[in-house]
């Protein structure tokens, strides 16, 4: 039978837990052939064979099943809405501005014009404003970034993550106008947030520090369009920070002010609320003591097709690869824990690592039964430490592999 393991299906508590250790956990390589295989497997291109039959479900073992592409779970900090990763290929790699994933949707009565919005630029006297609509007219492309929510834990979809096209101005740009006192060690960026009502989920606060050291290197941005097209009102409508290759948690939206703070600086609200989901070590009391909160190199399958090549079935996963600080071209693919793994090669190979890449996979399974699919990097160097927590496996049920 194929594989009959299952993943864990993380509960937010489950997930907050695990997480939290996270940085502990390290991957325990052994010296099994495949790893060689697939660091040396050349690019191949193999696009679709025959005709297709369908598509397979994929999904998680007990998970409830969420609808994709409508709000779900309420108002503001409450509201999600989960991409529909399953439609991704090579030429649909940008996620249309209404399939965007939302984690928490706009503040009701908030005003979203960038006539009326201005930006508090700096603190006490010698603070001043910046209006939204010159930083909308300064905006330029910044390319496509993946964001992924750092609670992308439901097995059904893990449909809290998207990839935009996004037009901004950098943030060392603005910081430019902004005198630096003496002692500052970092930069405070703060958003609107619904405050006017509880949450079951969530508690208002969104703001986020970064250490001076880190903005030539991580390069931060202030976004006003995303597919060419002003922002959307969920979506941070005039202004939302975007920070390339961090969790969504740091990418503040409704931007309302910047100033620099020095190197006592408290952690804030949302940093001490996503530090579990973070990889940090406990719930640092200072914001110095936060570790980036990167996005690292993770994949996953989005859809299984059943095809008819030459009177035989076939099966292509089509899958993706995202995160980490360099592209990742080479990956391991199991169908279930007795499976010793399979070489995957991305072609063509990413050239950047700020966003998804797709992979396929030609398979043919033996047996009827559940296929739990997973993947890792094929470098035992890359840390991956999602997909060493049993994150982002895929499950599929293969009726009749010859039929």
């Amino acid at each position: 039978m194929g594989a009959r393991s299952t993943p864990s299906g993380l509960t937010r508590r489950h997930f907050l837990e695990r997480t939290a250790v996270a940085g502990g956990v390290a991957l325990t390589v052994t010296a099994e052939p495949w790893w060689a295989r697939a660091l040396a497997q050349s690019c191949a291109d193999d696009p679709p064979r025959g005709t297709l039959v369908r598509t397979l479900p994929l999904y998680g073992p007990g998970a409830v099943e969420t609808p994709l592409g409508q709000m779900l779970g309420g108002s503001g900090l409450d509201a999600r809405l989960f991409t529909d990763l399953s439609r991704l290929d090579r030429d649909r790699l940008v996620t249309p501005a209404n399939d965007l994933f939302v984690r928490t949707a706009a503040p009701p009565g908030l005003r979203h014009e960038a006539a009326a919005w201005t930006i508090r630029i700096g603190a006490g006297a010698a603070a001043a404003g910046a209006p939204a609509a010159d930083l909308v007219a300064a905006a330029r492309p910044m390319g496509a970034h993946l964001i992924e929510c750092a609670g992308n834990s439901n097995p059904q979809n893990f449909g809290l993550m998207s990839a935009v096209e996004w037009d901004g101005v950098p943030l060392a740009r603005v910081l430019e106008r902004l005198p630096q006192p003496a002692g500052a060690a970092a930069v405070l960026v703060s958003g609107v947030d619904d405050d006017t009502r509880p949450s079951l989920r969530s508690q208002p606060g969104a703001s986020w520090v970064f250490p001076l050291a880190s903005l030539d290197t991580l390069a931060p941005f202030l976004a006003t369009r995303m597919n060419g097209q002003a922002l959307t009102p969920d979506h941070g409508a005039p202004v939302r920070l975007v920070v390339p290759g961090w969790y969504g948690c740091a990418w503040i939206k409704w931007v309302d002010e910047i100033r620099y703070v020095g190197a006592d600086e408290p952690a804030t609200a949302q940093m001490l609320e996503f530090a579990g989901r973070t990889h940090q070590d406990g719930r640092p009391a200072l914001a110095r003591d936060f570790a980036p909160p990167e996005v690292d190199t993770a994949a996953m399958p989005v859809r299984v097709e059943q095809r008819l090549v030459n009177g035989a079935v076939e099966y292509r996963i089509v899958g993706i690869v995202w995160g980490g600080r360099a592209p990742v071209d080479r990956l391991v693919l199991r169908t279930g824990r007795r499976d010793a793994g399979t070489p995957i090669t991305v072609c063509p190979a990413p050239r950047s690592a700020q966003s998804w890449s797709v992979w396929t996979h030609r398979w043919r399974p033996t047996e009827a039964g559940y296929y739990d699919l997973s993947l890792k990097a094929a470098d035992p160097a890359v840390r991956t430490r999602r997909l060493d927590l049993s994150f982002y496996i895929r499950r599929v049920r293969i009726d009749d592999p010859s039929a």
